[in-house]
């Protein structure tokens, strides 16, 4: 039987789960590409440490450089995170000639460029599916399936964590932080979760969707984000209210310009995006020739996202990996123009705290009137003594304009404060 062996560098929770499917299911993975897959070294910080697989003690080294110079090692899968030393590893490993398969989100849509010049220049390929969408084939999906396309849009869940953390608020009436404790607790958030609840997660996932959807560089700066740590239950019950549930949703679009947002909306109950619960993601694509398509499951965890760096593993088996490979990874120099913050459109909810007295709801309609921001409702609801929730919802409007009104209406004598804005976000 021929054999590859390849090198990790890192044994988390992904490099745990590629070890475990590459014990369990050698047979299949034989039958697809021909080869054993033979993992020969693994770079870890501390070769004593107790895991939760039994791993032999000589293939483990803190020395990347026996990886980087052992000849028989053809691919590296780099599985350390975070954005250095992973970048200089993944550059080092096309210089050693070694093809490379990263889950790494957070260098692919920082660094993409540097690393593709780096692939090109040493002839060696790089795969990176687990990077966006766990177990969902995302990137071969853009890459191969959909390439007769022109794509339109795509919007989705990619963050399991904020998923699992709406979908407990939404389920069982928990405040933000009853949740994430509970996130915590499983697994599913980090004792630090803010690159979760934040969305900075959810932004580098969707820089790596927008530059091969729509053919140009992404500065992850440019893009729009909101996070989801002032969501309340009681926006959770208005949503439902109104026949709506909230997800944090990631969007990339073009029309005019190339729209890039991530942040809370509320998203039609009936649509099926709504109904995707707990750690799950989903992926919203529309093409102008396929039309609308919805790729749905695990976007995390050790197998599902170790499924798509063994499958990837494959993939560079089946290109003949062991011949020059002549094929240019793009790197794009053009960049499309990105519509500012302040052009979104949408309707939105308002949740405002007021006092309960005559006149309040009159002058915060007039100044919205003045912003060119119509109301679709309003809602009134007295939640202590002297105070209302006044909850509006509006027509398509400009994010400018919302902010601006609101700028204005809480300076009035009669409003406590301004308690959420929340996106209304319609498939079209």
């Amino acid at each position: 039987m021929k054999k590859i062996k390849i090198g990790l560098l890192g044994f988390g929770t992904v490099g745990q789960g590629v070890w475990k499917i590459l014990n369990s299911n050698m047979d299949e993975i034989i039958s697809k590409c021909g080869y054993e897959i033979e993992i020969k070294k693994i770079l870890v910080k501390d070769i004593n440490k107790k895991r939760c697989v039994d791993v032999p003690k000589e293939i483990l080294t803190t020395n990347s450089d026996d990886i980087f110079y052992d000849e028989e090692i053809k691919i590296i899968v780099e599985l350390i995170g975070g954005a250095h030393p992973a970048k200089e590893y993944i550059i080092k490993a096309a210089e050693c000639k070694k093809h490379i398969v990263t889950a790494n989100k957070l260098v692919v849509a920082s660094f993409a460029d540097e690393i593709f010049k780096a692939v090109n220049e040493n002839n060696v390929m790089i795969y990176y599916e687990a990077s966006v969408g766990g177990g969902i084939p995302i990137i071969k999906g853009i890459n191969e399936s959909l390439t007769a396309n022109k794509i339109k849009e795509i919007t989705g869940i990619v963050n399991g964590t904020t998923n699992y953390i709406l979908t407990k608020m939404t389920d069982e009436g928990l405040e933000f932080e009853e949740a994430l404790k509970q996130a915590q607790n499983l697994g599913y958030a980090e004792a630090d979760p803010t690159s979760d609840v934040e969305g900075f997660d959810a932004v580098y996932k969707l820089a790596i969707m927008a530059s091969l959807s729509f053919n140009t560089s992404v500065d992850i700066n440019s893009i729009y984000r909101e996070g989801i740590g002032r969501i309340k239950a009681v926006d959770i019950e208005y949503a439902k209210r109104f026949g709506y549930v909230i997800k944090l949703l990631a969007i990339a679009k073009e029309e005019d310009n190339l729209e890039l947002r991530v942040h809370p909306a509320m998203v039609e109950k009936n649509h099926p995006i709504a109904n995707v619960g707990d750690s799950f993601n989903a992926i919203f694509i529309k093409g102008n020739a396929v039309g609308d398509l919805l790729l749905c499951g695990r976007g995390a965890g050790d197998l599902p996202t170790g499924s798509a760096v063994v499958s990837d593993i494959i993939s560079i088996i089946r290109n003949n990996f062991d011949v020059p490979y002549n094929f240019n990874y793009e790197v794009n120099s053009s960049k499309m123009p990105i519509k500012q913050s302040k052009e979104f459109i949408s309707k939105y909810y308002i949740r405002l705290d007021v006092k309960d007295q005559a006149g309040v709801l009159g002058q915060i309609a007039n100044i919205f009137g003045q912003h060119n921001i119509s109301i679709l409702s309003v809602t009134q609801d007295v939640f202590a003594e002297h105070k209302v929730n006044l909850v509006f919802v509006t027509h398509d409007a400009k994010y400018g304009n919302i902010v601006d009104s609101l700028e204005k209406i809480k300076t009035l004598n009669s409003v406590n404060g301004i308690e959420n804005v929340i996106r209304i976000y319609e498939f079209n």
